[in-house]
C-alpha cells in the first residue's frame, strides 16, 4: 500500500478512517493456540493486485478501508486465540504488551472482550508501547544478579505444551 516501515502505526491511523467491513479477508483455521497470517497476507495482496487491474487509483480510494479491514481480521483472529487459550488455561489475567500493544484497535476490542470474559486486562500507557527488547534486557539482569544461568548443553523450545 506504499506505506513507511514500519507499517503499523499507519494501518492502525488509516484504520481508524475506514470502514472494517469494507472488504471480507478469510481468517486462517489453524487448529490449537497456533496461527498464520500467510494466508491472510496473501489474500490482501490479491485482492489489491486484482482491483488494481479494474481501477489503477484503487490504493489510494480505499486505503482507510483496507487498513480497517485488515486490521478487523487480524484483531479478531487475535482474541479468537486468546479466548481459547483463556478457556484452556483458565487464565484470566490477560496482558498486551510488546509493539502491538499500542495498537488502537487492539486495545479497544481487549478491553471490550475482557469486560464480557471477565478478565481482568492490563494494557500499558502508551509509552510503555514499544519492543519488547527493554523488558527482555531487564530480565536478563535481574537473572545476571541472581546467578541464574542456562548450560551451553539444553536445548532450547519455542512452544509449550499445556
Amino acid at each position: 500500500m506504499g506505506l513507511p516501515y514500519p507499517g503499523g502505526p499507519y494501518i492502525d491511523k488509516l484504520a481508524g478512517e475506514g470502514n472494517p467491513q469494507a472488504y471480507k479477508f478469510p481468517k486462517p483455521r489453524i487448529k490449537g493456540l497456533d496461527y498464520s497470517f500467510s494466508g491472510l497476507k496473501t489474500s490482501f495482496l490479491y485482492t489489491v493486485r486484482d482491483k488494481l487491474r479494474e481501477d489503477a487509483s484503487f490504493i489510494e480510494k480505499e486505503k482507510a478501508n483496507l487498513a480497517a479491514s485488515i486490521q478487523f481480521t487480524i484483531i479478531d483472529v487475535l482474541l479468537d486465540k486468546l479466548t481459547q487459550a483463556a478457556e484452556m488455561t483458565g487464565i484470566s489475567n490477560i496482558a498486551l504488551a510488546g509493539g502491538v500493544s499500542a495498537n488502537s484497535g487492539l486495545r479497544k476490542a481487549l478491553k471490550e472482550k475482557g469486560e464480557k470474559a471477565g478478565w481482568n486486562i492490563f494494557i500499558p500507557g502508551f509509552e510503555f508501547t514499544t519492543d519488547n527488547a527493554a523488558m527482555i534486557a531487564i530480565a536478563g539482569y535481574f537473572k545476571y544478579l541472581r546467578s541464574d544461568f542456562a548450560s551451553q548443553d539444553i536445548t532450547p523450545y519455542t512452544r509449550s505444551n499445556f
